[in-house]
């Protein structure tokens, strides 16, 4: 189905319509409104219930209740289940048809009351006064057609004569109402099928379901009862539930009925294999014994699916058309929900789905089994109180226990187990109870009776449960919900899509079937191996799909989709559909059904329980062969050769964690010379890289971290082995494993563990080794590229002998370190890899062609020796058969590889342009290190990398530069070469000097033409005004150490190591001033040319123009000053390096560009 309009659409009505019912409640709610008037009552309520919930809440349920209403009206418009056309209007026509006929005199007395119609007619006469009797005649109207039918669909249609009403919203007629828009959204084609009743209802949540994602991400916040539903329901591909129904109610009823043809119209249906024992199956005679549930039903989309299957099932066994729909509603579905909304939609589909096969289904009784959870509690009086009526006999400590499960129903929801065991019966009972005259008992025999109906629906009597469970990890979830399904579901506590698995398994019936859509964490991380073992002791599995990584749009995470029959099977082989290197969202549907129709292809799979219980930490890995369950069976884990460790969480780092640029670097053991060694090298994972780098943080372990340890929050693991080396990796990706050299001197962290030398192991060859082909296949049994934990990487099984292999590591490592120490992001860079004695020629564009292809070799080096570590441990471990040495280029994790550094489907040659650009690009960022003093052409390395170093520790170190730094730490970027220390002349100057002025022009051309596009060259100075602040901020990672100063048309730059208390004012009196002044000059020179009689006419309006825009910048600079930059000069603000770029930035407002995350 074709969603992009209805996404558009439902997302913009639900703005529209929390708008428009948000001014209507003003409205109502001020003290003279006619509203209370005429609807005291229904005011009274209204404004009870904003005291119970709060006047937002009510605003969005109001505005949803509608929504669903208009929506549903719609389809039946569309598919003329309406008497007349209620929101849609006739052909040729703009206005709702059933306006249109009133204002013709024709209005359906069926439907529309005499009073009413009264009404209608005196609106329409003008003899009733209204501003917008059209208006005023539409909502009569409406409200008459939603009150006819609440006759056959209260569940969504609830009788209007409330404060629903006083807010329905004004504008309905107008070409630009949610009406209109909702005809655009919604053609006659789209209202084919119901299933688009359920994508806008994913689409209506959306955008709240996104604010509660960021809320969740950035403020930590949990998720309260009633935002739930929004912040878990998704609604699940066609094709997907199809898989789930047809491997679960058609594979039942095949079981059954082997003679059926129902396979024929069951597309993805999955035969079991001839070999496998399929006798021992739930026992089902009549169609009418079939009990469906799906416990997290949303809008219905698994019901509906389950409906046509089951009317085909009816259909067959020779059941009369006309009775199958109320058959089905009556006996086979089952729906469960938090949400009222989306159990409304789940009805209205049913119903739907029943009017379609039946044309006289409305004028039956029957309604769709949907039940809608709600919290109910009982006070002790009041519950002892009705058992001394009722009859203590009957009140079982099962039942009072089930009368308290239900305080939190909207919390719980469905993972509520209810302790009696007999509720239907109890049911009975208590519908025969006589508490007529017992006012109060009668309101608590009520609410017990609802109760227990909703008790159950969470029974054991189910012959299918299928669901697409809510996904939630305990993150997410608030306190009670976190705390109570530690106690009621300790296996499966990690999420709650896992305690849903676990929950269903407790109503569907022994050898029943069962059918799910879930995240696949549960299949490979350990802590779901409790919930594995459970599950296998429990069930085995008859089919799974695992989609590719990004596949599933809705829910923006991985997952698995599949099918188990509630007995467990040591041997019975499942098929299984691995869909990993398939990318793309519409292609995995084809591939599932290619897989079907030949199950010998290269993604299609059979294992049983037996497979996975015989690996470590028991993985649902049915992918691997025999060769390598038997290197799991007989290698020695990784974890006796290295140790895994885990490192420490700061919980909070922004106060502990540091940029290695971003602090003095005598306060660093990286420093050559004396110092407090107070910021310490902190592995912590990164970006997919092998063998070397990723070494951009530093952590606070002053005196052994004694700040860090005194701080509550912050957890220390495994500190023995701090600061010893070895080789990490980072924690979490989705790409492949990879790992690096750490030396000695590091701490790690949580995000980046590490492996430990043990004593007499051989550390290299393991290291090696995990960087093989081998070591991914043999974790990928354990995960699928998410969460590398020390659990998964120490259970890696090390064949014996691998420890004593020829491997090239050391040449690995240094190609590597190499390449990470050429840019300046390394606290090892020494200069420009274009200014290395090797490659500088006089010619900057003959010093690229050497370097590029220095750059070239260093790839193909690195691969040769990669593949060749392939290959060592490939033959190692016999696995020729299943791998390849191969490594791609875009795997060579080189920042001089464009294949890796750019990736995407880019072309060699594009590819080439972007290195060019960034490589001038990094040139231009040495040169204005090298104007600070933090470099120099003189000197590798670091030269000013200190809190407040001026420039006599400069000349300290270099007393005759060839390249001389800026003396006040300030250089200006302005349009034209105003003064003599200007950014650009600075640039120009360093050019010279760094490669000689005979090739100085065409130099400075190779470098434009590289910044340049389409073969266009670009002006170094528009770079410096327009890109180089936002390329260094990204360098940098958002903690910049060169700070601009600007108010728009004047910019200063500084450099923070040399700031001094006084670089504000120099900002301020040396430059922002003397720019001025040199403005005003400039302004009097262009009057002169305007008062001129030898000038002509077309050089006085250039000179006019021009001092248009003088004045402007003038002024713009006069506001920065007065508002901004004196304001702060006088302050003369310190500065901490060791409180990092994210406080000491903000310190200085709006003297500086806005760096989003500092600013």
């Amino acid at each position: 189905m074709e969603t992009t309009k209805l996404k558009k659409f439902a997302q913009q009505a639900r703005v529209t319509l929390i708008e428009q019912v948000a001014t209507k409640l003003k409205f109502v709610r001020a003290e003279e409104s006619l509203a209370r008037r005429e609807n005291p009552i229904a005011v009274k309520k209204l404004e009870e219930l904003i005291k119970q919930q709060s006047e937002q809440e009510v605003v969005e349920r109001i505005a949803y209740i509608w929504f669903n209403r208009f929506c549903a009206l719609r389809f039946m418009d569309m598919n003329r289940y309406n008497r007349s056309l209620v929101v849609s209007a006739a052909a040729e026509d703009t206005q709702p048809e059933v306006l249109a006929l009133a204002k013709a005199g024709d209005i359906d007395e069926r439907v529309v009351s005499e009073a009413v119609r009264e009404q209608i007619l005196n609106l329409l006469n003008g003899r009733a006064p209204s501003q917008n009797p059209e208006a005023e005649v539409y909502r009569l109207l409406l409200v008459a057609y939603c009150n006819q039918w609440h006759e056959s669909m209260p569940f969504l249609f609830q009788r209007i004569d409330d404060y629903t009403e006083l807010l329905m919203p004004d504008d309905l007629l107008s070409s630009s109402s949610v009406l209109a828009d909702m005809r655009e959204a919604m053609p006659a084609s789209a209202c084919k099928d119901v299933e688009v009743i359920g994508w806008l209802y994913q689409f209506y949540i959306s955008d709240k379901k996104k604010t509660m994602y960021l809320a969740r991400l950035k403020k930590n916040e949990k998720v309260t009862p009633e935002n739930i539903p929004a912040a878990t329901q998704l609604f699940t591909p066609h094709w997907i539930v199809r898989y789930l129904v047809e491997n679960s109610l058609g594979r039942l009823w095949l079981l059954n009925h082997p003679e059926s043809k129902l396979a024929d119209r069951m597309e993805y249906y999955i035969k079991p294999a001839e070999d496998n024992d399929d006798t021992d199956y739930l026992k089902v005679e009549s169609p009418k014994d079939l009990k469906i549930c799906d416990p997290a039903c949303g809008s219905g989309h698994m019901l509906t699916y389950a409906f046509d299957l089951l009317y085909a099932i009816y259909e067959e066994q020779g059941y009369g058309a006309a009775d199958i729909p109320s058959l089905i509603l009556t006996h086979n579905l089952y729906g469960i929900e938090i949400d009222e909304r989306a159990g409304e939609l789940a009805a209205f589909a049913l119903t739907m789905k029943a009017r379609d096969r039946h044309r006289r289904f409305f004028n039956t009784d029957v309604r769709p089994n949907i039940c809608v959870l709600e919290p109910i509690s009982f006070d002790d009086d009041e519950l002892d109180e009705y058992m001394d009526f009722i009859g203590r006999d009957l009140f079982t400590a099962d039942l009072e226990i089930t009368l308290r499960q239900f305080d939190e129903a909207d919390n719980f929801g469905s993972l509520i187990r209810p302790e009696l065991k007999d509720v239907a019966e109890v049911l009975e009972q208590l519908h025969a109870a006589d508490v007529s005259g017992q006012l109060f008992l009668s309101q608590t025999h009520q609410k017990v009776l609802k109760l227990l109906k909703q008790a159950d629906y969470l029974s054991l009597h189910y012959h299918i449960v299928v669901a697409n469970p809510p996904y939630m990890g305990g993150k997410g979830m608030n306190g009670r919900l976190k705390a109570w399904s530690k106690k009621e579901y300790p296996n499966s506590k990690s999420d709650l899509f896992s305690m849903f698995v676990e929950r269903c398994l407790g109503i569907v019936l022994d050898k029943g079937e069962l059918g799910f859509i879930t995240p696949f964490l549960w299949m490979f991380i350990g802590s779901f191996e409790a919930f594995r073992e459970d599950l296998l002791s429990n069930c085995h599995i008859t089919s799974l799909v695992q989609l590719e990584y990004n596949s599933f749009g809705p829910a923006c995470v991985p997952v698995c989709t599949f099918t188990v029959h509630k007995k467990p099977s040591m041997t019975y082989e499942g098929r299984f559909i691995k869909l990993t290197d398939f990318k793309g969202e519409n292609i995995q549907a084809p591939k599932v059904l290619e897989a079907i129709d030949q199950t010998d292809v290269d993604w299609s799979y059979k294992a049983s329980t037996t497979d996975f219980l015989g690996l470590p930490s028991k993985p649902i890995a049915f992918w691997i062969s025999d060769n390598i369950k038997k290197i799991f069976k007989n290698g020695v884990p990784f974890s006796k050769f290295m140790k895994p460790r885990q490192g420490l969480a700061t919980a909070d780092n922004d106060r502990f964690l540091r940029r290695w640029h971003e602090v003095e670097m005598r306060k660093t053991p990286l420093a050559t010379y004396s110092g407090i060694d107070k910021w310490f090298p902190h592995s912590k994972g990164g970006t997919f890289r092998r063998w070397y780098g990723n070494n951009e943080w530093l952590v606070n372990w002053e005196n052994s971290g004694s700040e860090l340890k005194a701080f509550d929050k912050s957890v220390i693991r495994n500190e023995v082995d701090y600061l010893k080396g070895g080789f990490s990796w980072s924690d979490l990706t989705s790409s492949y494993f990879n790992s690096r050299h750490i030396p000695e001197g590091f701490v790690f962290d949580t995000a980046g563990p590490t492996a430990i030398q043990m004593q007499g192991v051989n550390a290299k060859n393991i290291f090696a080794f995990s960087n093989s082909k081998v070591f991914q296949e043999l974790v990928n049994v354990s995960l699928q590229g998410m969460h590398y934990s020390n659990g998964v990487i120490g259970n890696t099984p090390i064949k014996k002998g691998v420890t004593s292999l020829q491997t090239d590591e050391l040449a690995l490592v240094d190609i590597s370190k190499g390449d990470w120490d050429s840019y300046e992001t390394s606290w090892e860079f020494k200069t420009s890899p274009l200014l290395k004695d090797e490659h500088r020629k006089s010619a900057l564009k003959d010093t690229y062609i050497e370097l590029r292809a220095h750059w070239q070799q260093m790839t193909y080096d690195m691969q040769r020796l990669e593949e060749e570590n392939n290959r060592i441990f490939i033959d190692a471990y016999g696995l020729q058969d299943e791998l390849t040495p191969e490594v791609p280029l875009k795997e060579i994790t080189l920042t001089c590889n464009p294949y890796y550094r750019y990736g995407g489907e880019k072309t060699a040659e594009e590819l080439e342009t972007l290195l060019l650009a960034d490589t001038m690009r990094e040139l231009i960022s040495y040169a204005v290190g090298c104007m600070f003093g933090r470099y120099s052409l003189d000197k590798p390395g670091l030269i000013l990398a200190n809190q407040g170093d001026k420039i006599e520790q400069y000349f300290e170190q270099i007393p005759n530069p060839s390249f001389m730094p800026d003396k006040n730490n300030v250089i200006p970027i302005l349009d034209d070469g105003w003064f003599s220390d200007d950014i650009v002349e600075r640039f120009r100057k360093f050019i010279k000097v760094a490669f000689g002025e005979e090739q100085y022009e065409s130099n400075m051309q190779f470098i434009e033409q590289a910044l340049g596009k389409n073969d266009k060259p670009r002006d170094i100075r528009d770079y410096f005004l327009k890109d180089f602040y936002d390329d260094h901020v990204k360098r940098y990672k958002k903690r910049p150490i060169y700070w601009l100063f600007t108010s728009g048309n004047f910019s200063a730059l500084i450099y923070m190591h040399r700031y001094q208390p006084d670089t504000v004012s120099i900002v301020l009196n040396d430059y922002l001033r003397e720019f001025r002044t040199k403005l005003n000059a400039y302004k009097d020179q262009l009057n002169a040319i305007n008062i001129s009689a030898s000038q002509s006419q077309s050089e006085k309006n250039k000179s006019t123009k021009e001092l248009d825009i003088t004045n402007k910048m003038i002024t713009e600079m006069e506001d920065y000053e007065r508002e901004v930059l004196y304001p702060l000069a006088t302050k003369q603000i310190e500065i901490d390096l060791d409180d990092g770029v994210k406080v000491n930035y903000p310190k200085f407002g709006k003297a500086l560009k806005k760096v989003t995350g500092l600013s």
